[in-house]
């Protein structure tokens, strides 16, 4: 993702001479950067998210990213979500490693939407699946009564295999009984924040659990697109098009969390950012330090946070990169110590290898 697009340095004149075709024209100019802070401007096609900022809601980590500096997608992701960088066998993720800190030994304690398991959620806890987009409510051949009681009484034991079944089932009745209403998808269709696009509504779904069930603790959702290499854009054009979907799905998690957003803090993070110099297809390729998300009802909004570095050429990692001054591990320990009340050995369970070294006051 794009964090030079997202959050745009305006009064650093290296972002124009470097991105002659695609830079956001500086706020106060037509289809512009809306200004933040008299330094940074939020991309245009993010301006449902401009009432959040000035509410104090939402706040950015600038120049944040990984230690590691591969430029492979694979491996960027897995060090992100394995909260390990460089380290290739970390057997689990770190929202599961969390899950294990928090004890929760529910079901339905973290929420993950999509077809398979993400990395960040691997490990020994268990962990709840919805299918995304219209999936969501289907029924399985399990579901009938003569086949669930048979597999009840197959899976009766204390055995481990039946003890998973178990938790599955669990999990499986209490998020089909959180996301029964027969008239979401009508009430979905008549939301101002409802979208053509799938996202918005799998963000609805997951803030209709979360907001019913307060078992579950956790959520997890993967947005993919942002590799643009070619025709980027600028104000418009594909990059602005993906921003606008995750814009409209953060509102849609945000307005169906309802009270419970208060005690919700959102994070949205990417593997790694994009060259600071458009390349000659009027894209970006793969970079290095990028901008994190945070917004939530307890959070320190209204700020641009981390260390500028600048983006002359000196400034920049080898010389191409916006480089990384805060690590993402800061921000997600900073969250989980003040959000969750873990102490230092519980964040040392979550991120091993790992030594916070920034306070950065995210929360109010």
């Amino acid at each position: 993702m794009d964090g030079l697009s997202i959050v745009a340095p305006y009064r650093d004149a290296a972002y124009y001479e470097g991105r002659p075709k695609i830079a956001i024209p500086q706020p106060g100019q037509g289809q512009s950067l809306l200004d933040l802070d008299g330094r940074f401007g939020l991309h245009p096609a993010l301006a449902d998210l401009l009432p959040l900022w000035q509410q104090r809601n939402l706040a950015f980590v600038h120049a944040c990213g990984s230690s590691d500096a591969t430029r492979s997608h694979f491996d960027a992701q897995d060090y992100m979500e394995s909260g390990t960088p460089g380290i290739k066998k970390t057997p689990d993720g770190w929202m599961n490693r969390l899950m294990a800190v928090l004890s929760g030994h529910n079901p339905i304690q973290a929420l993950n939407v999509g077809q398979t398991t993400p990395r960040i959620l691997e490990g020994r806890m268990a962990v709840a699946t919805i299918a995304s987009g219209r999936k969501v409510a289907g029924t399985l051949p399990l579901d009938r009564p003569k086949v669930s009681a048979a597999f009840d009484r197959l899976y009766s034991n204390n055995d481990a295999l039946s003890q998973t079944y178990r938790e599955g089932q669990a999990a499986r009745q209490a998020l089909r009984e959180d996301l029964k209403d027969p008239d979401l998808e009508q009430k979905m269709a008549n939301n101002g924040a409802a979208s053509p696009y799938g996202f918005a509504k799998d963000a609805q779904r997951v803030a209709q659990v979360m907001a019913r069930d307060s078992r579950v603790q956790l959520a997890f959702m993967a947005l993919g697109g942002w590799d643009t290499h070619v025709n980027q854009g600028s104000a418009s054009g594909q990059l602005a098009r993906n921003l606008q979907q995750l814009g409209s799905g953060i509102i849609a998690l945000q307005k169906g969390l309802g009270p419970v957003y208060a005690n919700t803090t959102i994070l949205v993070m990417s593997e790694f950012g994009r060259t600071v110099r458009e390349n000659g297809n009027g894209g970006t390729d793969h970079g290095h330090g990028n901008v994190m998300w945070v917004l939530g009802g307890g959070v320190r909004g209204g700020k641009v946070y981390g260390e500028w570095p600048g983006l002359t050429t000196a400034q920049l990692y080898q010389e191409r990169d916006l480089a990384v001054t805060t690590d993402f591990r800061d921000v997600v320990a900073n969250v989980l110590g003040d959000r969750l009340g873990l102490d230092g050995a519980q964040l040392g369970r979550v991120f091993p290898h790992f030594q916070p070294n920034q306070r950065l006051l995210l929360s109010a």
